[in-house]
C-alpha cells in the first residue's frame, strides 16, 4: 500500500541504532559460550528429553535462536526496522512528489517505492535455501500478501469510518464537522466523492492475477499450472505498468497523494509561531495543552479586543508566519482555519472556540511528534517535517503544486530518505522472514497466521496511523483522500507484490498450493470493491461488516486447511 504518508523527520537514527545494539547484545547472550561458531547451538526443552538444535545466523553475524521468547524478540526488533524503512520511503516519496509534482516520477516510481517493503519481504520468503526450505518459508510471503490486503480493507477501513463519522443529513450525506448522534449505526457515517469509488473499482480489477493463478485448481487439475503461473505473472506486471501509466496520463490519483501529504502545514506553522511568541509553553510537562497560554495567544491575536477573531485578524496572523519555502494562498489558509475553529458557523472565532480548536490541533500534533525532549523543540521538528504540507484537500487550490525555493536541497533530502529506507528494507527483510519462520517452528503455529497478523503491522503501521488521524478531521474531503490511499495500497499489493510472489513460484519451480489464502483475498477484495464502488455514503454500521471480515478470513483459512485439508 502506497494508501499511506506524511512523516517529515530528518534522520532519526537513534532508534535504529538502539534496535541494532539490542539485537547484537541479544545475539551475544544466546551465543554465549560459542562466540566463533558459525551455527549457534541452542537447547529448547519440550516434553521429550532436551535435544540440541541449531539455527543459522543471517549474514553470518546477526543473532538467531530456537526459543519462543528469543524469536519473538527478533521478530519485534526486525519488524520495527522494517517499520522505519517504510517510514523513510514514505517521507521521501511524499517530498519528491511535492517537489516534482504529478508526472513520470509520481506515476511510475513512487507507487513502486510505496510497495517496496512488502515486495522485498515477499521476495526473500522463498529466495534462499533449498527448494524444500523455500516451499516451507514461502507461506510467510503469502501470509503477508493476504494479511496486508485484508488488514487495509477490514481493520483500517472500519476504523477510518468510526473516527471519521459525522451526522448524516436529510439527503443521507455526512455533514462535515458535526457529530452529535453518538454511535448511531444509521444516523452517522462518512461520505466520499465519486473519484474515490473509481479508485475502489481499480482495486477490484487488481484481483484478476489471483483468479488466473488459481484457475487450474478451480478445475481440479495439475495440468497447465506452470502456464497459469506464467500468465498470472505477466498480467500482474502489466497491471502494475497500466496502473502507473494511468496515473501519469490521468494524474488525479497523484494529485490526491500530493494533497494528502500537505494537510498539516498550516497547523504546524501556527503552533510553531505561537510557541515562539514567548507567551509560555503550549504544553504542560505532562503533555496536556496549557489553556492559560492558549488564552494569552487569543488575546494577542484579538487586536480590537472584541473577544472574537475576525477573518482580517486571522489573515494578519497567517501573513506574519514564516511558512518556509512553501508559497500558498493565505486567504484559502484562513478559510481552513475558520472551518476548523468556527464551530458555531457565525464567521468569527470566539475565545472558547479558539481554545478548543487549539487543543484539537495540539493533540493532533502530539501524535506526530517524537517521544522525549523539550516540547518547544518538538514543535520545531514537527513543523520541519510538515513544512511542505498545509490543510488543503481535493479542490483545485488543494491539488496545486506549490513552488519550492530550495529544490536542490529538498531533492537531495528526498533521495537520501529513499535510499536509507530501501537499504534498511533490503538488509532486514531476510532476517525478519527467518525470525518468523523460527518462531513458527518454536511455537508450532503455522507461519501463515503469524505473518498474516504480524507483518502487515510492520509494513503498514505508518500509513495506518496517518490514515486514522486524517480521517478523524471529519470532513468529506479528508475521508475521500484517506480511502483513496487505502484502495491504492491494496491495488499495488495485489499487482506488484503478487507479481514478485508469482515470479518466485515460477522460477524456483515451487508448488502453488494456496487455495484457501487466495479465496479470502478474493472474498474480501470483491466484497469491499462491490460495496464501495457504487456508493459514496457509508453509515456507521458498515464498519461492522469490515471488522467481521478480518476474523472470518482467519477462520476460513483454518477450516479449509486444517479441517478439509485444502493445503
Amino acid at each position: 500500500m502506497a494508501t499511506r504518508r506524511q512523516h517529515r523527520r530528518g534522520f532519526p537514527l537513534v532508534p535504529l541504532l538502539l534496535s541494532l545494539l539490542a539485537a547484537a547484545a541479544y545475539g551475544r547472550l544466546i551465543s554465549d559460550g560459542a562466540p566463533s561458531a558459525p551455527h549457534l547451538s541452542v537447547i529448547r526443552l519440550s516434553g521429550s528429553p532436551p535435544a540440541e538444535e541449531k539455527c543459522e545466523q543471517s549474514y553470518g553475524f546477526l543473532p538467531c535462536t530456537t526459543t519462543v521468547l528469543g524469536n519473538l524478540f527478533l521478530v519485534l526488533t526486525y519488524g520495527f526496522l522494517m517499520y522505519k524503512a517504510a517510514t523513510y520511503l514514505s517521507a521521501g516519496s511524499e517530498l519528491l512528489l511535492e517537489i516534482m509534482g504529478p508526472g513520470l516520477v509520481g506515476g511510475l516510481l513512487l507507487p513502486i517505492l510505496g510497495a517496496l517493503p512488502d515486495a522485498l519481504l515477499v521476495l526473500v520468503s522463498g529466495l534462499s535455501g533449498s527448494k524444500e526450505e523455500a516451499q516451507s518459508q514461502v507461506h510467510i510471503g503469502m501470509g503477508l500478501l493476504a494479511g496486508s490486503t485484508v488488514f487495509l480493507l477490514t481493520l483500517l477501513w472500519g476504523t477510518c469510518v468510526v473516527v471519521g463519522k459525522c451526522d448524516l443529513g436529510p439527503n443521507r450525506e455526512a455533514v462535515d464537522g458535526t457529530d452529535t448522534k453518538g454511535f448511531s449505526l444509521t444516523g452517522t457515517g462518512i461520505t466520499t466523492d465519486v473519484q474515490t469509488s473509481y479508485a475502489a473499482r481499480i482495486m477490484g480489477l487488481s484481483v484478476i492475477p489471483f483468479i488466473i493463478a488459481q484457475f487450474p485448481k478451480m478445475l481440479k487439475t495439475h495440468h497447465g499450472q506452470r502456464l497459469a503461473m506464467l500468465l498470472a505473472l505477466i498480467v500482474s506486471f502489466l497491471l502494475v505498468l497500466s496502473y502507473c501509466l494511468y496515473q501519469v496520463f490521468q494524474p488525479w490519483i497523484q494529485r490526491r497523494k500530493l494533497a494528502y501529504a500537505k494537510h498539516k502545514h498550516v497547523i504546524s506553522g501556527i503552533l510553531k509561531h505561537a510557541q515562539m511568541q514567548s507567551l509560555g509553553r503550549l504544553l504542560n510537562d505532562d503533555g496536556t495543552p496549557n489553556e492559560d497560554v492558549i488564552r494569552k495567544l487569543f488575546h494577542k491575536i484579538d487586536m480590537d479586543e472584541s473577544r472574537s477573531l475576525s477573518r482580517a485578524e486571522l489573515h494578519a496572523l497567517i501573513v506574519g508566519i514564516n511558512f518556509d519555502e512553501v508559497e500558498f494562498d493565505r486567504t484559502d489558509a484562513v478559510d481552513k482555519v475558520m472551518a476548523d475553529f468556527d464551530t458555531s458557523r457565525n464567521d468569527i472565532v470566539e475565545e472558547e472556540e479558539f481554545v478548543q480548536g487549539m487543543k484539537k490541533w495540539l493533540n493532533e500534533a502530539k501524535r506526530n511528534m517524537p517521544v522525549g525532549g523539550a516540547f518547544s523543540s518538538k514543535f520545531n521538528e514537527y513543523h520541519e517535517r510538515t513544512r511542505q504540507e498545509h490543510d488543503q484537500l481535493i479542490d483545485r487550490s488543494d491539488e496545486a503544486v506549490e513552488s519550492v525555493e530550495n529544490p536542490g536541497w529538498c531533492i537531495t533530502k528526498a533521495v537520501a530518505l529513499l535510499l536509507l529506507g530501501a537499504a534498511i528494507a533490503a538488509a532486514f527483510a531476510d532476517p525478519l522472514v527467518d525470525a518468523v519462520h523460527n518462531f513458527s517452528n518454536a511455537t508450532h503455529i503455522p507461519s501463515f497466521f503469524i505473518s498474516f497478523i504480524a507483518l502487515p503491522l510492520a509494513t503498514n503501521s505508518s500509513e495506518a496511523v496517518s490514515a486514522v488521524i486524517f480521517a478523524s478531521r471529519k470532513k468529506q474531503r479528508s475521508c475521500s483522500l484517506t480511502f483513496s490511499e487505502v484502495y491504492g495500497g491494496v491495488t499495488m499489493n495485489n499487482t506488484l507484490c503478487l507479481g514478485v510472489f508469482l515470479a518466485l513460484i515460477y522460477f524456483r519451480n515451487l508448488t502453488w498450493d494456496f487455495s484457501s489464502e487466495v479465496l479470502i483475498i478474493l472474498l474480501v477484495c470483491v466484497v469491499m470493491a462491490l460495496f464501495t464502488s457504487f456508493r459514496t455514503t457509508f453509515p456507521l454500521w458498515t464498519c461492522l461488516v469490515a471488522y467481521m471480515l478480518y476474523p472470518f478470513s482467519l477462520v476460513i483459512v483454518y477450516i479449509l486447511d486444517y479441517v478439509f485439508g485444502w493445503s
